[in-house]
């Protein structure tokens, strides 16, 4: 009597486990193991992109869901929009990068003409 005691609590808490996992998954789509995945996506592209020593590239916001890096920010010129767009897809794990990143123009000096 008391091994089935035992054994129903088990089970009792194995349930709970599970429905409370799932819960997690329905509310965001995307299970426990996928979410750390897609940070230490974020953090190895971060790492890489401040690594270059560029300073706009250290302005690029990422974000990673579901293995699809977006890169969000302003970078100085179109070659270093390209470079952070390289970086990021070599990084292992991403499957695909959305590239929002916007290029400054420079501001007009006080007595240029357009």
């Amino acid at each position: 009597m008391r091994t089935t005691a035992a054994t129903l609590r088990i089970i009792v808490a194995l349930l709970v486990v599970v429905a409370f996992m799932s819960a997690c998954r329905s509310t965001t789509g995307r299970s426990a193991g996928r979410v750390v995945d897609d940070k230490a996506i974020s953090a190895q592209v971060k790492a890489k992109l401040a690594g270059e020593k560029l300073s706009s590239l250290t302005r690029i916001g990422v974000t990673t869901i579901n293995g699809v890096v977006h890169l969000d920010g302003v970078v100085d010129r179109p070659e270093d929009r390209l470079k952070a767009e390289d970086i990021a897809r070599k990084v292992k794990g991403v499957t695909q990068v959305i590239d929002n990143i916007q290029v400054s123009t420079p501001a007009a000096s006080p007595g240029s003409t357009k």
